[in-house]
């Protein structure tokens, strides 16, 4: 095929490190092999893992005013090269001295605990809502990512010392404990009424009407229309929960090393952003000072 790209040996050996001895999740893995493909197509007649640094800035700036692309593609490429490096194919990472283009920092959008409150009010009928009550209470409980939640299985819940284990990125485990009004609501879908989606063998926790693991979509669909039910009128997503949940957190006083933990950033730097959402709050806040204006 005329589009088809052979991938050099170089990077063949860099995708089988990502995934089998960095254990990237699947999805960063795919994304830097999507990218080191691009990279293939712009250089058709060269192998990459020999391009030079003028040739590495030149493909930088096809990107014009992405400087957040640059930066992910110049990320991709330092870490290709650094691999080349150890194992000593190239002396030198020619991405060295190519600077990171800044990258203005976007807070994170979240509902405040009013909306949250609204969002999770509603009282179950049905099988289905049980289990849409203990998923909402779950997933603001935790502030799990939603590949987390919809992977737990039945014996990731630990009623008796009221924990979670979740299975986050790069197969690290970490315990999550829960709120008693998640517990509650987990235990009632378990106990009661999961048996009514169940039409084959599954330990997964939570399923879809089909009697199979819920998915994205439907997980989404759930929560529009419980934002719609709610008369909240915000971009919704779970990450967004997820941010919510962090950024709650902080407000009530909670450090933030224990919120690192929960959400399993494998970096402090990535928590800090909520420090940021904080310090908007506290400037909103003071604008009601009798003497602000």
């Amino acid at each position: 095929m005329k589009n088809e790209i052979t991938l050099c040996q170089e990077i063949v050996d860099y995708l089988d490190y990502l995934k089998y001895e960095r254990k990237l999740a699947n999805n960063t893995y795919l994304s830097y092999r999507y990218n080191l493909i691009e990279v293939c197509k712009y250089f058709p007649d060269q192998n990459i893992a020999d391009l030079t640094e003028d040739e590495i800035q030149t493909y930088l700036y096809s990107f014009q005013d992405s400087s957040k692309t640059k930066a992910h593609y110049l990320t991709v490429l330092k870490s290709f090269y650094d691999f080349l490096v150890d194992k000593k194919r190239i002396e030198i990472n020619p991405c060295l001295n190519i600077k990171m283009p800044k990258i203005g920092k976007r807070l994170p959008k979240f509902l405040t605990e009013d909306e949250i409150i609204k969002l999770l009010d509603f009282d179950p009928k049905k099988p289905l809502e049980y289990r849409n009550k203990a998923m909402l209470e779950l997933l603001y409980a935790t502030g799990m990512r939603i590949s987390e939640l919809l992977n737990l299985r039945l014996a990731s819940y630990n009623k008796e010392d009221e924990i979670i284990k979740v299975m986050g990125k790069g197969s690290k485990e970490r315990i999550i404990p829960i709120s008693a009004i998640a517990i509650k609501y987990l235990d009632l879908y378990i106990n009661e009424y999961r048996n009514f989606l169940v039409k084959n063998d599954t330990d997964y926790l939570f399923l879809n009407y089909n009697g199979q693991k819920m998915t994205r979509q439907g997980f989404f669909k759930i929560l529009v229309k419980r934002c719609e039910e709610s008369h909240i009128n915000k971009e919704i997503s779970p990450h967004i929960i997820r941010h919510s949940f962090a950024t709650h957190l902080l407000n009530n006083g909670a450090n933030l090393r224990i919120i690192q933990e929960l959400l399993g950033h494998e970096n402090l730097s990535t928590t800090e952003i909520y420090s940021h959402i904080s310090n908007e709050k506290i400037k909103d806040d003071y604008k009601n000072h009798p003497h602000y204006n």
